[in-house]
């Protein structure tokens, strides 16, 4: 194939990749608007009425706030899970003897809803941006620990005979040889623990706070049935998880890690 052949395939490519999802979303508004127009449901909102919650939203100043306050406790909670994951998640994987000791508890605990702790999350922290950031935490955590501890086991033993041959100390081990073949492995993890955080926010945000997207939608159930304002927050919900899922796909990508995935 010439290169103008190639470079013609890419554009077509490029092309595809853009118009494709466009097409979707806009299939699904027609759908959306004629389902609604069918029904003359009184429930739920239009598309139109749901851009004008929208820009009612951003009108009052609100709408940024409250996604700014998600994000912020998503981050909290997601960063110390993903530490903490990490940091536990290595040694499990190493020790065969630890692994038996905790793997146990770890499976017990893990099917465990971020939601069921909720009544207990109250108790221990009260009405504060602590309980929802604790729920965040627990949605997100378990699913590191897994992803690293799996990662470790994977690593192919020669790579610690090479290092053991080289005389390593353990410091350099862990830089040189255990995190780089790890993080791959690790990132998908993260990627998926990500996606749980942020979907247990909303239910994590209806714990006595007075903002963020959660609050949003209880809060426009409750006062006055604005359900127009309820679908804005789902939609904006939606729209932030696609993106985080983009820029973790793409982090995935980079030279430094991209071995790790098959093209």
């Amino acid at each position: 194939m010439s290169d103008s052949a190639a470079r013609s395939d890419d554009r077509l490519g490029a092309t595809a990749r853009v118009l494709l999802p466009v097409g979707t979303t806009i299939l699904a508004l027609l759908l959306w608007q004629l389902l609604v127009t069918l029904t003359r449901t009184q429930v739920f909102p239009l598309p139109a009425e749901v851009l004008r919650g929208i820009g009612e939203l951003l009108r009052k100043g609100v709408l940024w706030s409250y996604v700014g306050d998600s994000l912020r406790r998503v981050a909290v909670g997601y960063a110390v899970a993903a530490v903490l994951g990490i940091a536990l998640g290595v040694p499990l994987g190493r020790s065969a003897t630890l692994e038996r000791l905790v793997n146990p508890l770890i499976q017990v605990l893990r099917p465990i809803s971020p939601l069921a702790w909720m009544p207990l999350a109250v108790i221990w922290f009260g009405i504060s941006d602590l309980a929802p950031i604790f729920l965040i935490f627990l949605a997100a955590f378990f699913p590191v620990v897994v992803a690293t501890a799996n990662a470790v086991r994977t690593i192919p033993p020669m790579f610690f005979r090479a290092a053991q041959n080289f005389a390593l100390p353990r410091g350099a081990l862990l830089r040189r040889v255990l995190l780089p073949a790890i993080v791959p492995r690790v990132l998908t993890g993260l990627r998926v623990a990500l996606g749980i955080a942020w979907m247990v926010v909303v239910a994590a945000e209806m714990l006595g706070v007075d903002s963020g997207l959660g609050y949003l939608i209880l809060d426009s159930r409750n006062a006055g049935k604005r359900y127009d304002l309820v679908v804005a927050g789902m939609l904006m919900i939606g729209v932030i998880g696609l993106l985080l899922d983009i820029g973790m796909r793409r982090l995935e990508r980079l030279p430094a890690v991209r071995w790790g995935f098959q093209e």
